[in-house]
């Protein structure tokens, strides 16, 4: 993002660049290219506490082992008791808000699998703070609750799981602790996940139960390992993240795929535009934190438990560390050549975890807040000096007007923007369809804007597209 107005140094982009500000009269700087600022926004970043996330990842590591085929007796060790003690949190947070947290178990048995040969019941612990005018729009926030070792099938060696994955389910925890103060116009979502590790399996069965229950999902928030500073690498830092996204959908069609081709997108799906929209947060909102934009599904060859909600069209993004240290996951506790094996809770930097989770809170309640991202975007311009949007109507009381977005297609971030008020359709004079990419966001009376959504089936945040 912008930080100052734009410095023109070459004259021909200087005569292309003034030909637009003298168009719209448009000031191209700080206050157009960023959201407005919101005191709500600071104080949900401040309010979350490191201290209660340690709490937190000592007691899920105390339960010995989590992994999805461990005890689920034991009142002390195995993932039943993690389950049920999470459970009991989110019954906590939502007795000292007024029961405003629906706490359920999302499961189903799992058999026949490489890695559940038997049967299994696989429960999520789910908390659900349901918005005030759209409470079937929903965004989440997602961490793993089970833990491994070496041997993939070993559920009964100790498998603390500091960092992968009882940061994550801490991070949840605390952003309901949080944001359970408030109330939002959609919905919130606090999953505590299972079955990752044997076959992201926890991640199935929530994506089906939302959509065998209509959730309008805009966002999933998948945290896998936010606790770590120090990587394999030798590179020590507190001050990044990356936000893993996807590209064009999985479930994209042909026909879809086709209209793609001539008219770009490959960097502007659903979940692109919430990668960047938490990047923005991160920006204005969390200090001394650079988030990485990684355009890539998740690690190289490698998977997480946003993936079942991109397999169904859902917009969803992993964010995590940015060094790993792979003598810290999935291995034997043991010490070898003086080195030291193992996710135990002295490789966690609460602090760290505390920044991450505030990125999540303030993400969520931003989306939460806003209006949802428009719907049947769509943009015409071949051939014209002008690039003209329409989008769907809305009789949403929350909706003050609509912002449109462009860059170079080269750019990362949005650019430019320009406030047009509440309206359906809008033309933009003298900015040539070809040489940008374009979106638009809802804002909300309180200047609180929604993701920006590219034009078409390949930016919109509707998952039933076909």
């Amino acid at each position: 993002m912008l930080s100052t107005g734009i410095k023109i140094t070459s004259k021909i982009l200087q005569h292309s660049t003034l030909a637009v500000v003298c168009s719209f009269s448009l000031m191209v700087n700080a206050s157009e290219l960023k959201f407005e600022d919101q005191q709500k926004l600071h104080d949900i970043a401040n309010n979350v506490s490191a201290s209660r996330i340690g709490h937190d990842i000592q007691t899920l590591v105390n339960f010995g082992t989590r992994h999805t085929l461990s005890d689920t007796k034991s009142d002390t060790r195995g993932i039943g008791a993690a389950r049920r003690w999470i459970k009991k949190e989110f019954e906590k947070i939502s007795a000292q808000c007024g029961g405003c947290l629906e706490v359920i178990e999302v499961k189903d048995t799992i058999s026949g699998e490489k890695r559940i040969p038997n049967p299994v019941e696989v429960v999520n612990i789910v908390a659900i703070q349901r918005g005030i005018s759209e409470p079937n729009r929903m965004v989440m926030m997602s961490g793993d609750i089970d833990s491994r070792v070496s041997n993939v099938m070993d559920f009964t060696s100790d498998s603390p799981g500091a960092n992968d994955n009882a940061s994550g389910v801490a991070g949840v925890i605390e952003a309901a602790r949080v944001l359970s103060k408030y109330k939002f116009n959609g919905s919130v979502v606090y999953a505590a996940l299972s079955g990752e590790e044997q076959g992201l399996f926890g991640g199935k069965i929530l994506t089906a139960y939302a959509q065998k229950h209509n959730w309008q999902v805009h966002g999933v928030l998948n945290n896998d390992m936010i606790g770590n500073i120090t990587g394999i690498n030798g590179v020590t830092d507190n001050t990044t993240a990356r936000i893993f996204s996807e590209g064009t959908r999985v479930v994209e069609t042909k026909k879809q795929a086709n209209t793609r081709r001539f008219t770009g997108g490959e960097v502007d799906s659903a979940s692109r535009n919430l990668a960047r929209y938490i990047d923005t947060i991160a920006d204005k909102y969390i200090p001394n934190l650079n988030t990485i934009l990684v355009y890539r599904l998740d690690r190289f060859g490698r998977g997480g438990h946003h993936r079942p909600f991109n397999d169904a069209g859902f917009a969803a993004v992993r964010i995590m560390e940015t060094n790993e240290h792979y003598d810290r996951q999935h291995q034997d506790l043991r010490t070898e050549d003086g080195i030291e094996y193992g996710d135990t809770i002295e490789g966690v930097d609460f602090d760290y975890t505390a920044k991450l989770t505030s990125l999540n809170a303030v993400a969520m309640a931003s989306m939460a807040w806003a209006p949802a991202p428009p719907k049947e975007v769509e943009i015409k311009g071949a051939v014209t000096a002008n690039t003209s949007f329409s989008w769907q109507e809305t009789s949403d009381e929350n909706i003050a007007g609509y912002k449109i977005y462009w860059r170079y297609t080269s750019e990362p971030q949005w650019q430019f923007s320009k406030y047009v008020g509440k309206v359906s359709k809008y033309t933009l004079k003298n900015v040539v369809i070809d040489n940008y990419y374009f979106g638009v966001a809802s804002v909300n009376k309180q200047g609180i804007e929604s993701p920006v959504v590219f034009p078409g089936d390949v930016g919109s945040f509707d998952h039933n597209i076909k």
